[in-house]
């Protein structure tokens, strides 16, 4: 007779192949999609992650090195396969990358009626095709890379609703401009556009010193974005590139008038279309915190921007939805009205299911 630790492994290891033949959970667990190349993106790799939440990295003419993009899709995605999804693209900060674990936040994670998809806005690279193309940075065209390349790429591999009802666009820090500025550049791509304590008012000093010192790698305050949950000031951007390389001149010792030209309040009229969602803090409400607190003082610099936008909006008679929660007391446990990830989770736990009613609306969610 073989012995009792014998007899029993066996046993066991009888049933786990029975319980791993039967169960649904082994047979039914889709696999990370397999994409095609196409739109100038050519994959590097294969998707790394789990089917409803992975990255995949991309190269592209468009901007030098490689890149990553974080898609995320309803478990009902694989099972409902005749339903097409509405996509919120959302594009992230300062000092910030898509394969952060930390970007996908919980309201995103829990969405059952859109994709999200995260594309790669660069350590600074503003969401645009920068004016300089010779600087030690290679190859900086981002609005072309997000707009003439992910989007259609992201609506050639997946049941997506491909048309304006079916896009919104969105953004934290650098990323609130970048989703206001893409949102007036290309109002038909979009039909929602929404920012989180966007840098996006290129009227104001301290958002122009924050581009700046992104640029020339020097730092500053709305530098670090970064979805782990504090700002994190400092370098580390990339090698240093003349200031003007963006946007053109942003400092008052130059001709400003190109680059301000950019800036989401000049352009708020070309907002017509679109619905927009305003979100921000006020630092923490003590002008003297506010002062000595980087994360406070950035978000103090967001509110400002969001009452210029605000105001520019109402000018143009343009409905919107704003929250100003000042000091974060009543804005969730983890927001202190900073420019923290905490107060952006509850921006995205308020704003997504708004979105879901809007695309609900639109007739395509």
């Amino acid at each position: 007779m073989r012995p009792l630790f014998t007899r029993t492994r066996a046993l066991v290891s009888a049933v786990a192949a029975v319980l791993a033949f039967s169960s649904p959970a082994h047979a039914d667990t889709p696999a990370v999609p397999t994409l095609t190349d196409g739109y100038g993106l050519t994959q590097v790799g294969t998707p790394q992650g789990t089917a409803t939440n992975f990255v995949l990295t991309v190269t592209t003419p468009a901007v030098a090195g490689q890149h990553h993009i974080r898609v995320i899709v309803p478990s009902s995605y694989y099972t409902d396969t005749a339903k097409r999804y509405p996509v919120f693209y959302f594009l992230h900060g300062v000092g910030d990358d898509p394969s952060n674990p930390y970007l996908a936040y919980p309201a995103m994670l829990a969405s059952q009626k859109m994709i999200t998809v995260i594309p790669d806005g660069g350590l600074r690279g503003w969401y645009t095709d920068w004016v300089r193309q010779d600087t030690a940075a290679g190859a900086q065209n981002w609005e072309t890379f997000h707009l003439n390349q992910v989007i259609p790429f992201i609506d050639a591999n997946f049941r997506t609703v491909a048309a304006k009802p079916g896009r919104a666009i969105g953004g934290l820090s650098m990323g609130g401009f970048g989703a206001l500025h893409y949102a007036e550049d290309r109002p038909e791509l979009f039909s929602q556009a929404v920012s989180l304590s966007g840098a996006i008012d290129f009227n104001l000093y301290w958002v122009r010193t924050a581009i700046r010192g992104t640029l020339s790698n020097a730092g500053f305050a709305m530098s670090g974005t970064s979805g782990s949950g504090e700002t994190t000031g400092g370098s580390g951007f990339g090698p240093a590139v003349p200031t003007d390389s963006a946007f053109g001149p942003l400092n008052e010792a130059g001709d400003m008038s190109a680059a301000l030209a950019h800036g989401p309040v000049v352009n708020a009229g070309k907002l017509a279309t679109v619905g927009v969602s305003l979100y921000t803090g006020s630092g923490n409400g003590n002008p003297i915190n506010v002062l000595l607190d980087e994360p406070a003082f950035a978000e103090s610099v967001t509110e400002a921007a969001q009452q210029n936008l605000r105001a520019a909006l109402d000018k143009a008679g343009h409905p919107y939805y704003a929250v100003d929660y000042g000091n974060g007391k009543t804005w969730g446990p983890n927001c202190q009205g900073k420019h923290t990830a905490g107060c952006w989770g509850q921006d995205l736990a308020d704003y997504l299911p708004r979105l879901e009613q809007a695309f609900a609306a639109a007739g395509v969610a």
